[in-house]
């Protein structure tokens, strides 16, 4: 069977990675494609690597536009998906790759984005343990027609840490999180601290001191994970000369509660199943280019045992795995799709 899909915001980095994969998907017929200030583009014109798409012509981004299709995909602005979301037929698939859906908390959606809560969605992250018994996201995701993707620094940070915070064995108010991103995750959009005079050759820290908007969304998935303890955060990201990838390095305290000679295991069992999630051999480090332009994430586990913290470090491609690599995968499974349809890219090297 093939589903009729729609992809707003067509024009920007995630809606052109989720157009990509589409572009390969055997049961995706990719109807629809919209952008608001760029309708009545050739998509060719601004996507010019979409070859087999280059002569669609671009609509505006309406309620109107996007009704009638089996799925749609919403790559829209932080704000700006709440309300087209809500008037689209309930029986329609609608994935939202933005932050609008992502969060429980209304009062941490005002504090962070400055603007009405429009609601929470099921969570986008299949592999991500969502209590202590194992259950993993994926089992809430099936059949749903609404569905929040993760951010891309949630996503590696959350799987990070995820199987070691079910198990009781860090501690859930001594974590730290730094993360290295490319610059495609500030979005399309000139900016004058995004050109190659500024990047290139240079690395700089930015959203410094609890500021940044994904630390309430990483509180709340390992809060999760942890059975419902409070989690503490200290995130800190990170702009790399890099166009994509995200390369997370987090930390957390020891509890005692499991011998740290175990978690490498406890890590290895996690994840044993996942196809996309790989813990790398003992000595070998993740590293960006291994998971570029896939939905791939690799992860290594160490600990220090001077400082009796336990070290994970986190590499996939912010654009694929970290927003529309998720968003294709959590599609297959609301419509009952094998998980891994239309996802078989490899990484790319060198």
């Amino acid at each position: 069977m093939t589903f009729s899909v729609a992809v707003s915001g067509a024009t920007g980095y995630a809606g052109g990675e989720v157009l990509r994969l589409l572009a390969g998907h055997p049961e995706a017929e990719i109807t629809t494609v919209a952008a608001h200030s760029n309708a009545g583009q050739r998509l060719g014109d601004l996507q010019p690597h979409l070859h087999g798409l280059a002569d669609r012509t671009l609509v505006d981004s309406t309620v109107e536009s996007l009704t009638g299709h089996d799925v749609v995909f919403l790559a829209l602005p932080h704000g700006k998906s709440g309300e087209i979301a809500a008037q689209l037929p309930a029986g329609t698939v609608v994935i939202d790759a933005a932050a609008d859906h992502r969060l429980e908390s209304a009062e941490a959606w005002e504090r962070f984005y400055g603007s009405e809560h429009a609601g929470t969605w099921p969570y986008g992250l299949p592999e991500m343990l969502v209590d202590r018994y194992g259950t993993r996201q994926r089992s809430r995701l099936e059949g749903q027609t609404r569905i929040a993707v993760p951010g891309c620094y949630p996503t590696g940070s959350q799987l990070a840490l995820a199987p070691a915070i079910a198990a009781g064995a860090i501690e859930p108010q001594d974590i730290v999180i730094v993360a290295a991103s490319g610059t495609s995750g500030a979005g399309k959009a000139l900016k004058p601290h995004l050109l190659g005079a500024e990047v290139m050759g240079s690395m700089t820290a930015y959203g410094v001191g609890g500021v940044h908007r994904h630390t309430p969304e990483i509180e709340q998935g390992l809060g999760w994970a942890s059975g419902g303890q409070e989690v503490t955060v200290s995130f800190t990201p990170t702009l790399a000369p890099m166009p994509r990838g995200i390369l997370t390095t987090a930390t957390a305290r020891l509890s005692g509660a499991l011998p740290a000679g175990q978690l490498r295991e406890l890590y290895q069992d996690a994840y044993a199943a996942e196809p996309f999630v790989h813990v790398l051999p003992e000595g070998r480090m993740p590293t960006t280019q291994a998971v570029l332009g896939s939905n791939h994430v690799q992860l290594q586990v160490v600990v220090d045992e001077r400082a009796g913290r336990m070290i994970v470090v986190a590499a996939l491609d912010n654009l694929t795995k970290g927003t529309a690599g998720g968003a294709v995968q959590s599609m297959n499974i609301a419509l009952g799709l094998p998980e891994q349809t239309g996802l078989t890219q490899q990484g790319v090297a060198p």
